[in-house]
């Protein structure tokens, strides 16, 4: 006789009670995801502004605020508004999903809302994880080059 995994014999409950839950988170994270496109736009315009106006600039070069700065300003919002589409993007799948899931009772649509928040969840952690070493090196490095000097 075949035995059953917990999960497998485990059957979710999903009353109206959780069902409203779920519409308000639906609606929240459609909001944010909505406010995060805009902002992500925003990133994308501003990046591309300094950049076209460093161009124009008269500044040499070689000073703190000069063309190289500017455009490098302008490449890092480039660069930021693109990791922070990804999750973004997840984030506003799991609300189309999940308020397509309530309203249809579709299994389906329900496994890939979650299947889209479990993505959000994993790239923010591994976003987060990347940030903190990055800021380990950075203060080690810092560390070890007061200490050669």
């Amino acid at each position: 006789m075949e035995q059953k995994s917990a999960f497998e014999s485990f059957e979710l409950d999903v009353n109206e009670d959780i069902r409203s839950f779920l519409k308000d988170t639906s609606k929240w994270t459609s909001f944010i995801s909505i406010i995060g496109f805009v902002g992500i736009g925003l990133m994308v315009i501003g990046g591309i502004l300094v950049g076209f106006f460093s161009g124009l600039s008269e500044i040499p070069e070689n000073t703190a605020y000069g063309v190289g700065y500017s455009a490098g300003v302008g490449m890092f919002y480039l660069i930021i508004a693109l990791v922070y589409f990804f999750p973004i993007l997840y984030l506003f799948k799991f609300s189309k999903k999940m308020k397509s899931a309530l309203a249809l009772n579709n299994n389906e649509d329900f496994k890939m809302a979650f299947l889209n928040l479990k993505s959000h969840y994993k790239f923010m952690g591994i976003f987060i994880n990347v940030i903190i070493t990055l800021y380990i090196l950075i203060f080690i490095g810092a560390i070890v080059s007061t200490s050669i000097f």
